[in-house]
């Protein structure tokens, strides 16, 4: 037990066959667990860049959803796909057609615009 005032030493996990830098038990933010795996992997860096597009859109969807306090199953059921789809939109990582997005806009009344610049 600790008294108030006393600091508590948290101390990075690491195994001695392991060449890795050392992990905290809480774990770090995900942006920059991305910029390191950008720093260091050229696969993931062309990856990320190549699926940035699709992010935008999960973010905008994500948005959407949250203000109007729909679940991903309501929406799903909603625009008439599997709710597993939905959630792989919203990850960003699921490439998503343009049927889809227009299914999307046309359920939930707006308005898709597409342009090039």
């Amino acid at each position: 037990m600790t008294s108030i005032g006393e600091e508590i030493e948290v101390t990075a996990l690491r195994d001695p066959h392991d060449h890795q830098e050392p992990f905290s038990p809480i774990g770090t933010a995900v942006a920059d667990d991305d910029d390191r795996w950008v720093a260091r992997d050229l696969s993931y860096r062309t990856q990320r860049e190549d699926r940035a597009p699709y992010r935008e859109i999960a973010w905008m969807l994500i948005k959407y959803r949250m203000k109007h306090e729909l679940t991903q199953q309501q929406l799903a059921e909603r625009v008439g796909i599997s709710f597993s789809r939905i959630s792989r939109i919203e990850s960003g990582r699921q490439k998503t057609n343009l049927d889809i997005l227009l299914r999307i806009a046309r359920v939930l009344d707006l308005k898709l615009v597409l342009g090039f610049g």
